[in-house]
């Protein structure tokens, strides 16, 4: 594959990461395992520490002087300019990042009021696809444990309580303090590289899932600087942990990491019943806390029809359009 194709294709899995991290209940680090990319993405954070940035300030200061001299490159030659690029990109895979980080945040910015909108459309058809989707992800993420044995078994029931119980959490009023909207960046950001933890129900759990959301639709800058840089230390701190975990304990942390895409299938559970409501900040009726529940019992309780079918026919989908991405990422990595 030419290196134009690799980085093409990389900036549409940053898209699909962007469009999962936006929906409550489905990760982006789900999307990232199931393309092939998510030890790489961790090695590629991890490597961005002091070092890697007092090259890359030291880069552009030297730029600096020929910009504010208006010196051509030509005729200017910085001094060790070359060798320290070459170190900045042994150090950190930039074009790497740089790729993703675009194709997610594209997926972001545009995808944002269309998936917002499908989601109160076509609630059932949305969440029965991504249903679909988590079930054969978290079969391909069991696929990689080398070995089975008691130390693995319990981790997956471990990740699965786990993530079944910050599922089932109630979404809460918080402060809207930049102390705290910079929290809720830092954490949410680990769950969004967390197979099967998604930091938009995080948010959702911290009262912020909205906040962030008018933020990105109205571009407040200053609310989105705060909660980017929440975003930026705690990913570079969580990064290093899972990296690290999965060097040293790969079978144990690959069945965590699946038990909590299996246990985060309570989110995601297409037929629900709304228990009690909450009027959010724009006066609108909103679900507060919600009850699964079968098709036929959705039927009874909320007179609305429950799509059985269509809903089949998505998940179905997701299924199938996971199982072909992950034979396309085999076949690619044997080219």
């Amino acid at each position: 594959m030419t290196p134009l194709k690799k980085l093409i294709l990389l900036y549409l899995k940053g898209l699909a990461m962007g469009s999962a991290d936006v929906v409550p209940g489905v990760s982006g680090g789900t999307i990232a395992f199931i393309t092939g990319i998510y030890e790489p993405l961790l090695n590629a954070i991890k490597s961005i520490n002091l070092e890697a940035l007092n090259l890359l300030k030291r880069l552009w200061q030297k730029t600096e002087v020929v910009r504010t001299n208006k010196i051509p490159n030509s005729k200017f030659q910085i001094p060790n300019s070359k060798t320290q690029n070459s170190k900045l990109k042994t150090r950190t895979d930039g074009t790497f990042l740089v790729v993703l980080v675009a194709g997610i945040a594209t997926s972001v910015l545009t995808s944002a009021k269309l998936i917002t909108h499908l989601l109160s459309t076509y609630p059932i058809q949305v969440w029965s696809f991504f249903f679909g989707l988590i079930v054969v992800s978290s079969l391909i993420m069991l696929r990689e444990i080398k070995k089975w044995n008691f130390g693995v078994f319990l981790p997956i029931l471990s990740g699965i309580a786990a993530a079944y119980l910050i599922t089932a959490a109630t979404p809460s009023e918080t402060p809207e303090a930049s102390w705290f909207l910079f929290l809720a960046g830092a954490v949410a950001v680990c769950a969004m590289i967390l197979p099967g933890i998604s930091g938009s129900f995080i948010l959702l759990l911290f009262g912020k899932y909205e906040y962030v959301l008018t933020a990105i639709k109205d571009f407040k800058i200053a609310d989105l600087a705060i909660f980017g840089l929440g975003c930026l230390v705690g990913l570079l701190s969580f990064a290093r942990a899972i990296s690290w975990l999965f060097k040293k304990f790969h079978n144990t942390t690959v069945g965590l990491l699946s038990g909590f895409m299996i246990g985060s299938l309570n989110k995601v559970w297409p037929w629900k019943e709304i228990v009690h409501t909450y009027t959010n900040r724009h006066n609108e009726v909103v679900p507060l806390v919600e009850k699964n529940v079968l098709p036929a019992e959705y039927l009874k309780k909320t007179g609305q029809e429950p799509f059985f079918l269509q809903a089949m026919f998505f998940a179905v989908a997701g299924f199938l359009i996971v199982l072909i991405i992950d034979r396309l990422a085999s076949y690619l990595k044997s080219d």
